[in-house]
């Protein structure tokens, strides 16, 4: 096969068409025409000689099997090209670029706020680029090359990504303030499982909250099921029952006259908040510098009042 001659705009073009399904989608993402985008694809189809996608008008677009075998390089080298424009823009001595962010929606206005204002200080040339979505989309945000970080839990990194954890995240009871358990120093998924439960319905969520009473032998009665962490907390001071959360609200306080956040003293899951990132792959020096300043804030005990128990603090020594 004779050398390729490809340019890194038209990998991004298939990239992206790839990733939004459409070249509509991809040619309205990146901000140019249609033709842009099909003259990038048939390009590099005809250096390869094999078609990297197959057009169906019901479907869209959609990648053959060699076309999938492609785009995981493609992605790859994007990546590392990323990591290389860094490095030659920082031998100067600047940080200079941007770092794509993946935020776990319902946790992020509790916390990210700190970051970023910290990191904007200290690192003016850099642009912060945010992405929300639940815990599965923090996966396939890293995995298809939208975000270079995500902020999850250790439970969805497992051992696909690399994790850099920032505070323990213990479950927590959220009651109205009018409830009698309110006024407990602490309760047991027994005294839960007999009241209604306000759970939020979020992919992995639900079962994670529900193996926490099974260990126990106990089943939660739940009566209302939002997607949104805002209404639950909103159905929890309205008295339609109580929730279970880990992060406590950015705005709670001891003395909040709508609801309290009540330790659980039975066993449970503790999950990890933290970073996760590509696996096994060195990171451009301004994503690591942003690694870098979120660990130093928890060292420094910024994220301790986001969580019941601030002694669950993992960077404290």
């Amino acid at each position: 096969m004779p050398m390729l001659n490809f340019t890194l705009k038209q990998l991004r073009y298939v990239e992206a068409t790839d990733r939004l399904g459409s070249i509509a989608n991809a040619a309205a993402e990146l901000n140019i025409s249609q033709s842009s985008i099909t003259a990038a694809i048939n390009a590099l189809e005809s250096q390869m000689g094999y078609d990297l996608f197959v057009r169906t008008p019901a479907k869209g677009i959609q990648t053959t099997p060699a076309g999938a075998e492609t785009l995981k390089i493609i992605r790859a080298f994007i990546h590392h090209s990323r990591q290389f424009e860094s490095e030659i823009k920082s031998v100067g001595g600047d940080t200079i670029g941007s770092v794509r962010i993946a935020c776990y929606a319902t946790a992020a206005p509790s916390f990210l706020p700190t970051i970023l204002k910290r990191f904007t200080q200290t690192h003016p040339g850099i642009s912060l680029k945010l992405l929300e979505g639940n815990m599965e989309d923090m996966s396939k945000f890293l995995e298809n090359g939208q975000a270079d970080l995500a902020f999850t839990y250790d439970i969805v990194a497992e051992n696909r990504f690399d994790f850099a954890p920032l505070f323990a995240a213990p479950p927590h009871a959220l009651l109205s303030k009018d409830d009698p358990l309110a006024k407990k120093g602490s309760v047991s998924f027994l005294d839960l499982a007999e009241r209604s439960m306000i759970m939020l319905d979020l992919p992995r969520t639900r079962d994670f909250f529900t193996s926490m009473f099974e260990k126990h032998g106990q089943t939660p009665k739940i009566v209302h099921s939002t997607r949104s962490a805002e209404m639950t907390r909103a159905l929890v001071a309205g008295g339609y029952g109580y929730s279970i959360l880990n992060i406590l609200p950015h705005d709670y306080r001891a003395d909040d006259d709508r609801f309290v956040a009540i330790q659980i003293r039975d066993e449970a899951i503790i999950p990890i908040f933290g970073i996760a990132t590509h696996a096994r792959t060195r990171q451009p020096k301004m994503v690591q510098s942003f690694i870098n300043q979120c660990t130093s804030l928890a060292k420094e005990g910024a994220f301790d009042n986001i969580v019941l128990n601030a002694n669950h603090h993992l960077l404290a020594q």
